[in-house]
C-alpha cells in the first residue's frame, strides 16, 4: 500500500483511489463502500473484475469519475489458476460442471504449446456470461434469464502468457474420478480480454475442456497493486482514506500523453476559449491528451487542425 500523504483539505474528496479487491464482493460493491467510506456520492470505477476475482480496482472519486475511461485502456496483468479437464457452464469456478475429461494423456509440453498459442492478436469471443451488451443488456443477464447468447469475436492482443506451474490431481465425482490438470498462469493482455475465454478455448484446444479456478488483476494501464489499498483499510479509515487518493493531475501525467500549459493558456480551457495545439507538428492528432497547469488538470483535448479540441474540461 502506498503510504498515506499530509492532507489537510476538508473540501469534498476527488482523486483516484486504487483498491485491492477481496474476493466474494463485485466491483459495484467496492464503490458503494468507498462512497460510504468517504461520505460522497459520484464515485465509481473502470474495468470491472468479477465477484470471485481479486486484485486491482481503479476507482475514481468526484471528477476524477470523468477521467476514468481515459486511465486504463492499455495494457492489464492477471495471474490465474486454470483447471483443465473440466469445463463449466460459465467457464470459472462458479459456474455448473458441464464435463470432465480425463488428462492423463495430455503432456506438459501440449499443455505449453496451448497456451503458446493464445499469444499475439488474436479474434477472442467472450464468456456468454460477462458483461458485454447484447441489444442493451448485460450478456450475464440474458443467460440468467435462460436466453441462448451467441457473442460475436473481438481482436484482442496477448502480450505474453507465461506458464508458472502444472500440478496434477485427482478429481472425484460422483461416478468416477479423472485427472485434472491446474495451470497457474501469468498474462499482460489488451483490455477487454477475457481470461475466461483463455481457459476455455486452452481446454477446447486440447480436447479436455477447461475453467478459471482463481483470478488475479495486478495491473491496470500505469497502475499496480503494490499501490493499492486494501477494501477493509478504505472501510476501516473511512473519512481518512482520502489520504491515499492520487490527484487527478498525477494519475493523468502517469498515464496519458500530456502538455504542460501555461496560466493564460489554462484560463483560456476553464473559460471553453480555444487554444493552439500546445505540441508540435509530430504530437498526438487524435489521442485524447491531458493539458496540465501548474498544479491541476485542466482539461482533456484532442488535436482538431491547428487547435485543441476539449473532450473534458476541469474548472
Amino acid at each position: 500500500m502506498k503510504p498515506p500523504v499530509d492532507w489537510q483539505d476538508e473540501r469534498s474528496p476527488e482523486g483516484i483511489l486504487l483498491v485491492d479487491k477481496p474476493a466474494g464482493v463485485s466491483s459495484h460493491a467496492v464503490v458503494a463502500r468507498v462512497r460510504k467510506a468517504l461520505s460522497i456520492r459520484k464515485v465509481g470505477h473502470a474495468g470491472t473484475l468479477d465477484p470471485d476475482a481479486t486484485g486491482l480496482l481503479v476507482v475514481g472519486v468526484g471528477r476524477a469519475t470523468r477521467l476514468l475511461g481515459h486511465l486504463t485502456k492499455t495494457m492489464k496483468s492477471y495471474t490465474s489458476t486454470i483447471r483443465l479437464g473440466v469445463g463449466t457452464d460459465t467457464d470459472d469456478a462458479a459456474g455448473q460442471v458441464l464435463d470432465m475429461v480425463g488428462c492423463h494423456d495430455v503432456t506438459d509440453d501440449q499443455v505449453r504449446s496451448a497456451f503458446s498459442s493464445q499469444v499475439g492478436t488474436i479474434d477472442q469471443v467472450p464468456s456468454a456470461v460477462s458483461a458485454v451488451k447484447v441489444d442493451g443488456k448485460r450478456a450475464y443477464s440474458r443467460v440468467r434469464a435462460g436466453e441462448s447468447v451467441d457473442l460475436a469475436a473481438r481482436r484482442v492482443t496477448i502480450h505474453a502468457l507465461d506458464v508458472l506451474g502444472i500440478h496434477r490431481d485427482a478429481l472425484r465425482s460422483d461416478i468416477d474420478s479423472v485427472t485434472m490438470v491446474d495451470v497457474d498462469i501469468l498474462v499482460t493482455c489488451s483490455a477487454g480480454t477475457y481470461i475466461r475465454a483463455i481457459a476455455r478455448d486452452v481446454g477446447a484446444s486440447l480436447g479436455i475442456g477447461g475453467h478459471v479456478v482463481t483470478l488475479r488483476r495486478t495491473r491496470a494501464g500505469d497502475f499496480h497493486i503494490g499501490e493499492a489499498s486494501s477494501l477493509h483499510e478504505v472501510t476501516e479509515a473511512g473519512s481518512v482514506s482520502r489520504r491515499w487518493l492520487m490527484s487527478m493531475r498525477d494519475a493523468a501525467m502517469r498515464s496519458m500523453p500530456h502538455f504542460l500549459i501555461d496560466d493564460e493558456s489554462a484560463r483560456a480551457v476553464r473559460h471553453g476559449r480555444k487554444i493552439p495545439w500546445p505540441g508540435e507538428g509530430n504530437s498526438p492528432t487524435s489521442e485524447p491528451t491531458a493539458l496540465i497547469g501548474a498544479d491541476s488538470l485542466v482539461g482533456i483535448a484532442e488535436r482538431s487542425g491547428a487547435q485543441a479540441r476539449y473532450l473534458a474540461v476541469f474548472d
